[in-house]
């Protein structure tokens, strides 16, 4: 939506509402004065910084506004952080689908996530992002702290909260499993024991269906798919029954609502368009199933990565994205037993192409053997993926179907 001036000066509105002591409020601009001290909404303010330079190549927000991040960093630090862990938090997984459709908020103990769990692993995720910018603007001593206090927190948090036993974190709700996957928490040797967990809990407790809230969904279908299970999110995606978008959309609705059960649930407190719910479903589609991510080593869409995937009974993707660079292209379909691609990369871009086909198998690209095309350079194959270097320009991709 071009949305990137909109974002710009909503980072000058919530550094407007910045307390005098550091705090940062749950809403900016504050007109409804809530300071709670909260991590996961203030959040915001940094990750939204950080989504301007990947997605946009805009800077300024980071250089503009970095004192009063960091300032906000502080005040959690100092008066919140017990050794290492953050206990305090306000609004928990918001909107867990609970047991009965009457609730808005779940009473079950064993669909909560710690409050610890949540702050810390989100206040972690800040410490990376934070890294990065004193990295960026030459403070080489922020950079060096921020590092250390990340390093400390990792620590803590797999201390207190992983049971080596049970090799689960705490009362392992899918929203822990995810956070600790997505945010980079999880030990090496721990990882697939912890990926086993969300599986579990998703399929056999909750019937492959939803079980997270606003925090937990921000992640869950890119968790799934990064780990070699992406007809998990398929289902998730294309359920519909509750809790599942699809349920909502069978309820009539034309927008997204604030609780899985806004039909059912105690009106209260229950948004009716409140796209907070909707996750990471659209960022799903276009990064996997059609494959357009920009690499996150190159800002803006310079250089990007394609790898679609494909899965279950879905025989087609049909995607753009109008990037800083111009318009980026990916269809694909599955016909006749081959795999047909048309890509296009805008002027002054490049794009790391992963064709799912293995060794041995022929690639074309138009009518030519693709590494005899013009404008395309063959790099490795990983994984059943021919990976080619392109240039800018339109491609036609055609190999036998092997996903």
């Amino acid at each position: 939506f071009d949305n990137a001036n909109f974002y710009s000066k909503w980072l000058q509105d919530i550094e407007d509402s910045q307390a005098p002591n550091g705090s940062l409020p749950d809403v900016a601009p504050s007109y409804w004065r809530i300071y709670s001290d909260n991590v996961t909404w203030p959040a915001a303010y940094i990750i939204i910084a950080d989504m301007l330079k990947d997605q946009f190549g805009e800077d300024q927000g980071i250089r503009k506004h970095y004192s009063s991040m960091k300032y906000w960093m502080e005040y959690m630090n100092e008066n919140y952080m017990d050794n290492f862990i953050i206990n305090k938090d306000t609004y928990g997984d918001w909107g867990v689908p609970p047991e009965t459709p009457e609730l808005i908020h779940s009473l079950d103990a064993k669909r909560k996530t710690s409050p610890a769990v949540l702050s810390t692993s989100y206040y972690y995720h800040l410490l990376q992002i934070m890294e990065e910018f004193a990295g960026d603007l030459g403070k080489e001593q922020d950079e060096k702290e921020f590092r250390q206090l990340r390093k400390n927190v990792k620590l803590a948090f797999h201390n207190n909260f992983f049971d080596k036993d049970k090799k689960a974190y705490i009362n392992n709700t899918a929203t822990t499993n995810v956070l600790a996957l997505h945010f980079g928490l999880v030990p090496e040797e721990y990882k697939s024991d912890v990926f086993q967990n969300l599986v579990e809990v998703t399929t056999k407790d909750f019937n492959e269906h939803i079980s997270v809230g606003l925090i937990g969904v921000q992640a869950i279908m890119r968790i799934f798919t990064d780990n070699g299970r992406p007809d998990i999110a398929y289902k998730l995606a294309t359920n519909t029954s509750y809790p599942s978008w699809g349920y909502m959309i069978e309820q009539g609705a034309t927008t997204i609502w604030e609780l899985w059960n806004s039909d059912t649930a105690d009106p209260f407190m229950n948004s009716w368009n409140h796209v907070m719910l909707l996750g990471d479903l659209i960022i799903w589609y276009y990064e996997d199933l059609a494959g357009i991510q920009p690499d996150p080593s190159v800002a803006a869409f310079k250089r990007i990565i394609m790898k679609p995937t494909s899965v279950g009974d879905l025989t087609f993707v049909n995607a753009s994205h109008d990037s800083p660079y111009g318009m980026i292209k990916s269809e694909w379909k599955i016909q006749k037993g081959e795999f047909h691609w048309n890509i296009t990369v805008p002027a002054n871009a490049t794009a790391i192409v992963y064709v799912p086909a293995g060794e041995g198998a022929q690639v074309m690209e138009g009518l030519l053997p693709a590494e005899k095309a013009e404008g395309i350079r063959f790099l490795e194959t990983v994984d059943n993926r021919r990976i080619y270097e392109v240039g800018s320009g339109n491609y036609f991709f055609k190999v036998p179907y092997r996903f």
